[in-house]
Protein backbone atom coordinates (compact mmCIF):
# COMPACT_ATOMS: atom_id res chain seq x y z
CA UNK A 1 0.00 0.00 0.00
CA UNK A 2 1.54 3.55 -1.03
CA UNK A 3 -1.02 5.88 -0.25
CA UNK A 4 0.12 9.48 -0.52
CA UNK A 5 1.08 10.67 2.52
CA UNK A 6 0.33 14.60 3.90
CA UNK A 7 3.29 15.60 6.24
CA UNK A 8 2.23 18.74 8.32
CA UNK A 9 4.84 18.54 11.08
CA UNK A 10 7.65 20.84 10.16
CA UNK A 11 8.16 22.02 13.40
CA UNK A 12 9.50 18.76 14.97
CA UNK A 13 11.57 18.65 12.13
CA UNK A 14 11.67 19.24 8.43
CA UNK A 15 12.19 16.89 5.44
CA UNK A 16 16.06 16.63 4.26
CA UNK A 17 16.64 18.88 1.61
CA UNK A 18 18.50 18.07 -1.78
CA UNK A 19 20.59 20.35 -1.29
CA UNK A 20 21.92 19.25 2.50
CA UNK A 21 21.77 15.40 1.28
CA UNK A 22 24.00 16.34 -1.57
CA UNK A 23 26.47 18.50 1.21
CA UNK A 24 26.58 15.80 3.18
CA UNK A 25 27.23 12.79 0.85
CA UNK A 26 29.96 14.84 -0.63
CA UNK A 27 31.73 15.64 2.43
CA UNK A 28 31.61 11.90 3.58
CA UNK A 29 34.45 11.66 0.85
CA UNK A 30 36.47 14.49 2.79
CA UNK A 31 38.15 12.06 5.65
CA UNK A 32 40.95 14.25 6.44
CA UNK A 33 40.68 15.65 10.05
CA UNK A 34 39.70 19.80 10.05
CA UNK A 35 42.61 20.22 12.79
CA UNK A 36 45.43 18.65 10.04
CA UNK A 37 47.29 21.00 8.26
CA UNK A 38 47.93 18.92 5.37
CA UNK A 39 45.82 19.07 1.90
CA UNK A 40 43.44 16.52 3.17
CA UNK A 41 42.76 18.65 6.45
CA UNK A 42 42.70 22.02 5.18
CA UNK A 43 39.57 20.28 2.43
CA UNK A 44 37.60 19.19 5.57
CA UNK A 45 38.27 22.66 7.37
CA UNK A 46 37.21 24.08 4.07
CA UNK A 47 34.11 22.22 4.52
CA UNK A 48 33.58 23.62 8.30
CA UNK A 49 34.60 27.09 7.66
CA UNK A 50 31.91 27.69 4.48
CA UNK A 51 28.65 25.58 6.49
CA UNK A 52 29.99 28.20 9.46
CA UNK A 53 29.74 31.39 6.76
CA UNK A 54 26.21 30.02 6.06
CA UNK A 55 24.92 29.69 9.42
CA UNK A 56 26.44 32.92 10.40
CA UNK A 57 24.77 34.35 7.32
CA UNK A 58 21.30 32.98 7.88
CA UNK A 59 20.96 35.49 11.16
CA UNK A 60 23.24 38.21 10.47
CA UNK A 61 26.34 37.08 12.74
CA UNK A 62 29.91 37.11 12.01
CA UNK A 63 31.52 33.63 11.33
CA UNK A 64 33.53 33.81 14.41
CA UNK A 65 30.47 33.73 16.55
CA UNK A 66 29.25 30.74 15.27
CA UNK A 67 30.30 27.63 17.56
CA UNK A 68 28.80 24.37 16.42
CA UNK A 69 27.10 21.60 18.78
CA UNK A 70 25.30 18.32 18.74
CA UNK A 71 22.31 20.20 18.14
CA UNK A 72 19.89 22.93 20.08
CA UNK A 73 19.44 21.09 23.17
CA UNK A 74 23.01 21.00 23.61
CA UNK A 75 23.07 24.82 22.76
CA UNK A 76 20.85 25.78 24.98
CA UNK A 77 22.49 23.89 28.18
CA UNK A 78 25.83 25.19 27.52
CA UNK A 79 24.11 28.84 27.74
CA UNK A 80 22.46 28.08 30.82
CA UNK A 81 25.17 26.12 32.34
CA UNK A 82 27.53 29.53 32.99
CA UNK A 83 27.64 30.37 37.06
CA UNK A 84 24.31 32.89 36.60
CA UNK A 85 22.91 33.59 40.08
CA UNK A 86 19.06 33.73 38.73
CA UNK A 87 18.21 32.33 35.55
CA UNK A 88 14.99 33.45 34.35
CA UNK A 89 12.38 31.66 32.08
CA UNK A 90 9.19 31.35 31.04
CA UNK A 91 6.53 28.30 31.20
CA UNK A 92 6.42 27.95 27.30
CA UNK A 93 9.71 27.43 26.84
CA UNK A 94 10.77 24.21 25.37
CA UNK A 95 11.87 21.58 27.83
CA UNK A 96 15.94 22.06 26.86
CA UNK A 97 15.39 25.12 28.46
CA UNK A 98 13.18 24.24 31.06
CA UNK A 99 14.45 21.59 32.67
CA UNK A 100 18.45 22.79 32.24
CA UNK A 101 17.22 26.27 33.95
CA UNK A 102 15.63 24.47 37.10
CA UNK A 103 18.63 21.52 37.28
CA UNK A 104 21.69 23.69 37.16
CA UNK A 105 20.30 26.57 38.90
CA UNK A 106 19.51 23.45 41.90
CA UNK A 107 22.77 22.19 41.63
CA UNK A 108 24.26 25.75 42.13
CA UNK A 109 22.37 27.06 44.68
CA UNK A 110 20.85 29.55 41.97
CA UNK A 111 17.63 30.62 42.12
CA UNK A 112 15.09 29.92 38.81
CA UNK A 113 12.45 32.04 38.42
CA UNK A 114 9.40 31.35 36.27
CA UNK A 115 8.16 34.44 34.10
CA UNK A 116 4.44 35.44 34.07
CA UNK A 117 2.75 34.83 29.97
CA UNK A 118 -0.35 36.29 28.97
CA UNK A 119 -3.28 34.67 27.31
CA UNK A 120 -1.56 35.51 23.82
CA UNK A 121 1.47 34.20 24.26
CA UNK A 122 3.54 37.14 25.22
CA UNK A 123 6.24 36.97 28.07
CA UNK A 124 6.54 39.94 30.87
CA UNK A 125 9.98 40.59 31.75
CA UNK A 126 9.80 42.73 34.69
CA UNK A 127 13.29 43.44 35.86
CA UNK A 128 14.17 46.31 37.91
CA UNK A 129 17.71 47.32 39.94
CA UNK A 130 20.75 45.57 39.49
CA UNK A 131 20.71 42.81 36.73
CA UNK A 132 24.13 41.39 36.88
CA UNK A 133 24.21 37.66 37.70
CA UNK A 134 20.96 37.44 35.88
CA UNK A 135 20.58 35.16 32.91
CA UNK A 136 17.09 35.98 30.75
CA UNK A 137 15.84 32.67 28.70
CA UNK A 138 13.54 34.33 26.03
CA UNK A 139 12.31 31.77 22.80
CA UNK A 140 12.30 33.75 19.88
CA UNK A 141 9.16 31.71 18.01
CA UNK A 142 7.15 29.25 19.79
CA UNK A 143 7.24 25.65 18.87
CA UNK A 144 3.87 24.82 19.59
CA UNK A 145 1.75 28.04 19.28
CA UNK A 146 4.39 29.73 16.98
CA UNK A 147 3.73 33.10 18.83
CA UNK A 148 6.42 35.33 18.22
CA UNK A 149 8.58 37.50 21.28
CA UNK A 150 9.80 40.75 21.10
CA UNK A 151 13.23 39.41 21.85
CA UNK A 152 15.11 42.83 20.74
CA UNK A 153 13.41 44.95 23.29
CA UNK A 154 13.69 42.39 25.60
CA UNK A 155 17.26 42.18 25.41
CA UNK A 156 17.94 45.62 25.30
CA UNK A 157 16.13 45.79 28.38
CA UNK A 158 18.09 42.96 30.16
CA UNK A 159 21.29 44.83 28.76
CA UNK A 160 20.10 48.18 30.08
CA UNK A 161 19.96 46.30 33.77
CA UNK A 162 23.19 44.43 33.59
CA UNK A 163 21.54 41.18 32.79
CA UNK A 164 21.94 38.87 29.89
CA UNK A 165 20.13 36.90 27.48
CA UNK A 166 19.44 33.43 25.82
CA UNK A 167 17.45 33.33 22.89
CA UNK A 168 16.15 29.65 21.39
CA UNK A 169 15.48 30.73 17.83
CA UNK A 170 15.84 27.18 16.24
CA UNK A 171 11.68 27.61 14.64
CA UNK A 172 12.65 31.08 13.42
CA UNK A 173 15.43 30.43 10.59
CA UNK A 174 13.98 30.40 6.98
CA UNK A 175 10.45 31.58 8.35
CA UNK A 176 11.36 35.10 9.51
CA UNK A 177 14.05 37.10 9.43
CA UNK A 178 17.18 37.08 12.36
CA UNK A 179 19.63 39.85 13.37
CA UNK A 180 22.23 39.10 15.78
CA UNK A 181 23.67 41.51 15.79
CA UNK A 182 20.44 43.91 16.58
CA UNK A 183 18.77 41.27 18.72
CA UNK A 184 20.47 42.56 22.19
CA UNK A 185 20.85 38.32 22.79
CA UNK A 186 24.32 37.20 24.01
CA UNK A 187 23.88 33.76 23.25
CA UNK A 188 21.17 31.92 20.72
CA UNK A 189 20.02 28.34 19.70
CA UNK A 190 19.96 26.77 16.40
CA UNK A 191 19.08 23.48 15.11
CA UNK A 192 19.90 21.97 11.69
CA UNK A 193 17.23 19.75 11.25
CA UNK A 194 14.57 22.22 11.49
CA UNK A 195 15.29 23.81 8.53
CA UNK A 196 15.65 20.75 6.63
CA UNK A 197 19.25 19.60 7.28
CA UNK A 198 20.61 16.64 8.68
CA UNK A 199 19.69 15.52 12.67
CA UNK A 200 22.09 15.67 15.32
CA UNK A 201 24.06 18.72 14.79
CA UNK A 202 23.16 23.06 15.37
CA UNK A 203 24.75 25.73 16.79
CA UNK A 204 25.59 28.47 19.42
CA UNK A 205 25.96 31.77 18.68
CA UNK A 206 28.11 33.39 21.16
CA UNK A 207 28.47 37.23 20.80
CA UNK A 208 32.08 38.36 21.09
CA UNK A 209 33.32 39.76 24.31
CA UNK A 210 30.35 36.89 26.02
CA UNK A 211 31.76 34.93 28.93
CA UNK A 212 30.82 31.82 28.75
CA UNK A 213 33.16 28.90 29.86
CA UNK A 214 33.90 26.19 27.25
CA UNK A 215 32.02 23.56 27.02
CA UNK A 216 34.36 20.87 26.38
CA UNK A 217 38.21 21.19 27.05
CA UNK A 218 40.85 19.20 25.83
CA UNK A 219 41.47 20.57 21.94
CA UNK A 220 41.56 23.70 20.04
CA UNK A 221 38.19 22.97 18.07
CA UNK A 222 35.71 25.42 17.92
CA UNK A 223 38.08 28.09 18.99
CA UNK A 224 38.99 26.56 22.13
CA UNK A 225 35.30 26.50 23.03
CA UNK A 226 34.26 22.89 22.32
CA UNK A 227 36.75 20.39 22.23
CA UNK A 228 36.00 17.41 20.20
CA UNK A 229 36.59 16.77 16.14
CA UNK A 230 34.19 18.14 14.63
CA UNK A 231 31.16 15.77 12.53
CA UNK A 232 31.94 17.14 8.87
CA UNK A 233 29.59 15.37 7.01
CA UNK A 234 26.75 16.69 8.97
CA UNK A 235 28.03 20.12 9.60
CA UNK A 236 28.02 20.30 5.52
CA UNK A 237 24.39 19.77 5.48
CA UNK A 238 23.45 22.15 8.18
CA UNK A 239 25.36 24.38 6.22
CA UNK A 240 23.72 23.46 3.07
CA UNK A 241 20.64 23.66 4.83
CA UNK A 242 21.28 27.35 5.95
CA UNK A 243 21.79 29.00 2.58
CA UNK A 244 18.51 27.34 1.31
CA UNK A 245 16.53 28.53 4.36
CA UNK A 246 18.10 31.96 4.15
CA UNK A 247 16.02 32.02 0.73
CA UNK A 248 13.23 30.34 1.89
CA UNK A 249 11.86 34.00 3.36
CA UNK A 250 10.87 35.28 0.07
CA UNK A 251 8.46 32.15 0.84
CA UNK A 252 6.82 33.46 3.99
CA UNK A 253 3.66 35.42 2.31
CA UNK A 254 2.89 31.96 0.98
CA UNK A 255 3.14 29.93 3.99
CA UNK A 256 1.08 32.37 5.78
CA UNK A 257 -1.71 32.12 3.37
CA UNK A 258 -1.91 28.85 3.39
CA UNK A 259 -1.95 28.80 7.12
CA UNK A 260 -4.68 31.62 7.02
CA UNK A 261 -6.60 29.47 4.45
CA UNK A 262 -6.25 26.04 6.74
CA UNK A 263 -7.42 28.10 9.91
CA UNK A 264 -10.34 29.83 8.25
CA UNK A 265 -11.84 26.09 6.58
CA UNK A 266 -11.48 24.61 10.51
CA UNK A 267 -13.34 27.43 11.49
CA UNK A 268 -15.78 27.19 9.20
CA UNK A 269 -16.26 23.42 9.64
CA UNK A 270 -16.19 23.40 13.81
CA UNK A 271 -17.11 26.95 14.57
CA UNK A 272 -15.71 26.32 18.20
CA UNK A 273 -12.55 25.41 17.19
CA UNK A 274 -9.61 27.85 18.93
CA UNK A 275 -6.82 29.10 16.92
CA UNK A 276 -4.40 29.59 19.75
CA UNK A 277 -2.63 32.80 19.09
CA UNK A 278 -4.63 33.93 16.39
CA UNK A 279 -4.29 37.49 17.64
CA UNK A 280 -0.74 37.73 18.45
CA UNK A 281 2.33 38.10 16.10
CA UNK A 282 3.08 34.55 14.89
CA UNK A 283 4.78 32.54 12.44
CA UNK A 284 3.60 32.04 8.76
CA UNK A 285 3.70 28.51 9.09
CA UNK A 286 2.21 27.54 12.34
CA UNK A 287 -1.38 26.69 13.99
CA UNK A 288 -2.28 25.21 17.12
CA UNK A 289 -5.84 24.64 16.89
CA UNK A 290 -7.80 23.12 19.66
CA UNK A 291 -11.19 21.68 19.75
CA UNK A 292 -12.51 21.53 23.37
CA UNK A 293 -13.91 18.45 24.51
CA UNK A 294 -11.98 16.39 21.99
CA UNK A 295 -8.30 14.53 23.14
CA UNK A 296 -5.49 15.73 21.15
CA UNK A 297 -3.66 12.45 21.23
CA UNK A 298 -6.94 11.04 19.45
CA UNK A 299 -7.13 13.46 17.16
CA UNK A 300 -3.59 12.94 16.38
CA UNK A 301 -3.68 8.97 16.07
CA UNK A 302 -6.99 9.74 13.88
CA UNK A 303 -5.17 11.88 11.65
CA UNK A 304 -2.31 9.58 10.99
CA UNK A 305 -4.75 6.72 10.11
CA UNK A 306 -6.26 9.61 7.66
CA UNK A 307 -2.60 10.14 6.00
CA UNK A 308 -1.86 13.29 7.84
CA UNK A 309 0.98 13.93 10.08
CA UNK A 310 0.43 16.35 12.71
CA UNK A 311 1.67 16.71 15.98
CA UNK A 312 0.50 17.25 19.64
CA UNK A 313 3.14 19.84 21.19
CA UNK A 314 6.83 19.87 21.04
CA UNK A 315 8.15 16.13 19.82
CA UNK A 316 10.96 15.52 22.11
CA UNK A 317 9.60 12.62 24.21
CA UNK A 318 8.77 9.73 22.48
CA UNK A 319 5.45 8.56 21.96
CA UNK A 320 4.43 11.91 23.92
CA UNK A 321 1.08 12.97 23.68
CA UNK A 322 -0.41 14.84 27.01
CA UNK A 323 -1.60 17.98 27.51
CA UNK A 324 0.83 21.30 26.81
CA UNK A 325 2.19 22.53 29.38
CA UNK A 326 2.54 26.01 26.83
CA UNK A 327 -1.33 26.15 26.68
CA UNK A 328 -1.03 25.80 30.43
CA UNK A 329 1.35 28.52 31.26
CA UNK A 330 -0.90 30.90 28.65
CA UNK A 331 -3.85 30.49 31.27
CA UNK A 332 -6.12 28.13 28.82
CA UNK A 333 -8.78 26.18 29.84
CA UNK A 334 -7.91 22.57 30.34
CA UNK A 335 -10.08 21.47 27.65
CA UNK A 336 -8.10 23.52 25.29
CA UNK A 337 -5.07 22.60 26.67
CA UNK A 338 -5.89 19.16 26.67
CA UNK A 339 -7.00 19.25 22.90
CA UNK A 340 -4.99 21.53 21.06
CA UNK A 341 -2.89 19.92 17.89
CA UNK A 342 -0.33 21.32 16.27
CA UNK A 343 -0.14 21.59 12.18
CA UNK A 344 3.13 23.03 11.01
CA UNK A 345 3.82 23.88 7.57
CA UNK A 346 6.63 24.48 5.06
CA UNK A 347 8.03 24.84 2.02
CA UNK A 348 7.23 22.20 0.21
CA UNK A 349 3.29 22.41 1.41
CA UNK A 350 0.96 22.90 -1.67
CA UNK A 351 -2.78 23.95 -1.18
CA UNK A 352 -3.64 20.19 -2.03
CA UNK A 353 -1.86 19.73 1.54
CA UNK A 354 -3.83 22.40 3.05
CA UNK A 355 -7.04 20.64 1.01
CA UNK A 356 -6.39 16.92 2.78
CA UNK A 357 -6.26 18.50 6.41
CA UNK A 358 -9.05 20.23 5.97
CA UNK A 359 -11.08 17.05 4.45
CA UNK A 360 -9.83 14.74 7.23
CA UNK A 361 -10.86 17.26 9.82
CA UNK A 362 -14.33 17.28 8.66
CA UNK A 363 -14.46 13.63 8.62
CA UNK A 364 -13.28 12.97 12.00
CA UNK A 365 -15.14 16.23 13.51
CA UNK A 366 -17.06 17.77 11.29
CA UNK A 367 -19.88 14.71 11.40
CA UNK A 368 -20.50 14.22 15.45
CA UNK A 369 -20.38 18.32 15.82
CA UNK A 370 -23.68 18.01 12.81
CA UNK A 371 -25.02 15.57 14.73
Amino acid sequence: MNARRTYLDYNATAPLRPEARAAVVAALDVFGNPSSVHAEGRRARAIVDEAREAIAALVNAEASEVVFTSGATEANTWALSAPWQWIAFAGIEHDSVRGPAVEIAAARGAVAVELPVARDGAVDIPLDGDGNGLLVALQMANNETGVLQDVATAGLKALAYGARLHCDAVQAPGRIAIDFKTLGASTLSLSAHKIGGPKGVGALVVGSGVPLPPLFTGGGQEQRRRAGTENVAAIAGFGAAARAALKDLDGAPRLAALRDRLEADVKHVTPEAVIVGADAPRLPNTSSIALPGASAETLVIKMDLAGIAVSAGAACSSGKVGESHVLNAMGLAPEIASSAIRVSIGPETTEDDIAAFVAAWKRICGASLAA
